[in-house]
């Protein structure tokens, strides 16, 4: 399964059909926007997501991206009528592609060099807590309610590899709660679980997501592509191993422009201008 519109380079110049999508800047906002149905994914924006987080692993002017939900919401998750409805009446090869599907967005997101932040408010349920969970960043609001709720609908919890970076974010106690119930996580609840990085107002979780993004867009963006590309590698990694690929990182960060600019800037007794090389 794949977008019906292939994603083109350089990103800034890509019109979405299924999901909306604008560069400002550094910065790509993609935005859930079906507010009518509190933005459900469907078959079609889950493929053109995947293919603009595929595309930015070679987009050079894109150097952070925020996700987002139009009129209050994040994401409902999979449409019911769209995807739920379809999925009883497959057999298991079909459901098995779109099993892989739904997990290849999860694998851009991480597989993508740019940090991805989260602008969450609302219902943030289902493959939108994927969403949320797959991004490096969430800001919240109180008003959110993020739920995991696939055992609601007669399904396991292990979906989209959520059993695998969940425990990470807030635990593995917590998260077996969340996915053994499908409970809603109320804002204040996830951020005090460590799931929200902050919580800010509902009219300004958007910009303040922008702004953080924008932030780190200006940053040293090899040197935070490398440390994206170390946290999702160490999972996997012994201490020692761990300790090891950092040194060979570390040092292909200290060949950079952007190092020898920050030293400059130091003995000059000035702010370091990073231009991503």
């Amino acid at each position: 399964m794949s977008a019906a519109n292939p994603v083109t380079l350089p990103l800034s110049g890509y019109t979405a059909r299924h999901v909306g999508f604008a560069v400002a800047g550094k910065v790509a906002t993609v935005t859930l926007n079906r507010p009518e149905r509190k933005n459900p994914l469907t078959f079609d924006s889950y493929a053109e997501l995947t293919d603009i987080f595929r595309a930015a692993v070679k987009d050079k002017d894109v150097k952070a991206f925020v996700v987002t939900g139009a009129g209050g919401n994040f994401s409902s998750g999979g449409d019911v009528h769209e995807i739920i409805g379809p999925l009883v009446a497959m057999g298991t090869t079909a459901l098995l592609e779109f099993t892989h599907m739904t997990g290849d967005l999860v694998k851009a997101m991480r597989g993508c060099p740019q940090p991805i932040v989260a602008a969450i408010d609302g219902v943030c349920a289902g493959a939108g807590a994927i969403m949320a969970m797959s991004s490096d960043i969430r800001i919240g609001t109180a008003k959110s309610k993020v739920a995991f709720l696939f055992n609601r609908v007669g399904l396991a919890g292990c979906d989209m590899g959520a059993c695998a970076i969940l425990p990470r974010i807030i635990g593995q106690g917590r998260a077996a709660e969340l996915l053994f119930t499908g409970r809603p996580m109320g804002g204040e609840e996830a951020e005090r679980w460590g799931f929200f990085n902050r919580l800010t107002a509902s009219d300004t979780v958007l910009a303040d997501a922008q702004t953080l993004a924008a932030e780190l867009a200006d940053g040293p963006t090899f040197a935070n592509s490398m440390t994206k590309r170390m946290l999702e590698m160490e999972w996997a990694m012994s201490v020692e191993s761990a300790i090891e690929a950092e040194a060979v990182a570390q040092a292909l960060c200290m060949k950079t422009e952007d190092f020898a600019r920050a030293y400059r800037a130091f003995a000059d007794k000035r702010k370091p201008v990073f231009e991503g090389d």
